[in-house]
């Protein structure tokens, strides 16, 4: 296997974004996406495309994995979203093989129709009972139920208020539904108000859906649902809160951050996914009354146009959320707490400086695109796997690690990750600098960073 440290670094490979491909013009639909594809082997060939990697072995602590290129990737895994390591527990797993022996892996159907099984019947009364009694609605994957919150219940003449930094799937559930959209600063309650007085001093006749996030998973913050939720009574708006990173794993008792804040009972509409904590795709909608939750069941296309959740993900989901609510629950997230505690405070004491609030992601700053994309190069070769996140899912210059604690990693396993991670930052940044001094182009973006980019995007009106 070739040596990735002997590729030659272009300062091509350490510029451009993603965002650089997202509009293009010209008349051959197909083929004007060829400028991505280049710019995607020009970091190949320099080594630092460091995405679309496959698990070689189970998501663990430790795991082997194969990069884009088929070259073999291994070490403590800080990657995977499982964050009370249920997708390997031996329950999770049994029910899962159960509900093959029984259905089959397939649902075959539509919920609307024929896909419904006693397994998601069940799983929906579950989640229904667990957050207080609401009505639920099952969608085959998260993302299809934050677009199908909105979809299904906004029309063209209401309006949607986002935080700037909501999920891909609520902003295009919102382009999906209105052209009436209005973002505000990250976290900023008076742009928020600033917006909602500016859309009813013109229109007092229409719908206005504030969407939030109660764990947003490129900072780690979160927002004050309370006070959001007073503004909603003031300007005669429906809250949407989206919950999908820290349901089931945050608070003693599992309800995340609603939990925490006690303001379960005041959102109207809540988002949640599977894919984090309970062991399979999928997600849901709960609202507060069966007439809304039926209502979606037949207007929101993403349920009604796709097949229903399996039999073996909606049995694996059940049984993830019976230990969520147990006393084994607990245990995994206060242990999912301590490492996210621990882990904090090591990088802190080596230098390395971690963003937002405590949850079981971990924001490491590295500061410019082109940095933070051999530092990533660097970890790998090293062994440890984390995923890198670049501009534009966060500000230009504010490139991360996102890191991802799961329950099951030990003090040691954070130990390890540290250390790698400070060996990698500093020697990318040594090599960094160097082409920096080679290709002025570069210097720039080297320069831009400062400490107040985040803060930047949190204050804009």
């Amino acid at each position: 296997m070739m040596d990735n440290n002997s590729k030659k670094i272009t300062s091509e490979a350490l510029q451009g974004s993603l965002r650089d491909y997202r509009a293009f013009t010209g008349t051959d639909i197909i083929h004007r996406t060829d400028g991505f594809f280049d710019w995607q082997e020009i970091r190949r060939a320099s080594d630092l495309w460091p995405y679309a990697k496959s698990t070689a072995t189970a998501p663990k602590t430790h795991c082997e994995a194969k990069n884009d290129d088929g070259s073999l990737v291994k070490g403590v895994n800080f990657a995977s979203q499982d964050y009370l390591s249920l997708s390997s527990h031996p329950d999770v797993k049994e029910a899962a093989i159960e509900a093959i022996k029984e259905y089959g892996v397939h649902s075959a159907g539509s919920a609307a129709l024929l896909g419904n099984t006693r397994h998601s019947l069940a799983l929906e009364k579950r989640i229904s009972e667990f957050l207080y009694d609401r009505e639920t609605v099952l969608y085959p994957t998260g993302w299809s139920a934050g677009y199908a919150a909105i979809q299904g219940f906004v029309r063209p003449d209401d309006h949607v208020v986002l935080d700037i930094l909501a999920h891909s799937c609520l902003q295009e559930g919102a382009r999906a539904s209105t052209r009436n959209i209005h973002f505000h600063g990250h976290l900023n309650l008076r742009a928020l108000e600033r917006r909602l007085q500016k859309i009813r001093a013109v229109d007092k006749d229409n719908g206005i859906l504030i969407v939030t996030e109660s764990l947003f998973s490129m900072h780690s913050d979160t927002p004050d649902i309370g006070s959001i939720r007073a503004l909603c009574d003031e300007y005669e708006a429906t809250l949407l809160v989206d919950c999908a990173h820290d349901f089931g794993s945050m608070g003693d008792d599992g309800r995340g951050h609603m939990g925490l804040q006690n303001v379960l009972q005041d959102v109207d509409i809540i988002i949640g996914s599977f894919s984090k904590t309970f062991a399979s795709n999928g997600g849901f909608i709960s609202v507060k009354d069966r007439a809304t939750a039926e209502y979606l069941k037949y207007y929101s296309a993403t349920q009604t146009f796709s097949n229903a959740l399996s039999p073996v993900q909606a049995a694996t989901v059940l049984t993830a959320l019976n230990i969520v609510d147990s006393a084994e629950g607990t245990a995994r997230r206060r242990k999912l707490m301590d490492n996210i505690l621990y882990m904090r405070a090591e990088m802190g004491k080596v230098g390395l400086e971690t963003l937002g609030d405590p949850s079981a992601i971990v924001p490491v700053r590295v500061g410019a695109e082109g940095l933070a994309r051999i530092a990533s190069r660097d970890l790998s070769n090293l062994g440890a796997i984390a995923n890198l996140v670049e501009y534009p899912a966060v500000p230009q210059g504010g490139a991360r690690f996102r890191v991802q604690v799961m329950s099951d990693h030990s003090f040691s396993d954070v130990d390890e990750l540290v250390q790698l991670m400070l060996k990698a930052m500093r020697s990318g940044e040594k090599e960094y600098l160097m082409l920096c001094d080679q290709h002025p182009s570069l210097i720039k973006s080297r320069f831009s960073i400062t400490k107040d980019a985040d803060a930047s995007v949190r204050n804009a009106a």
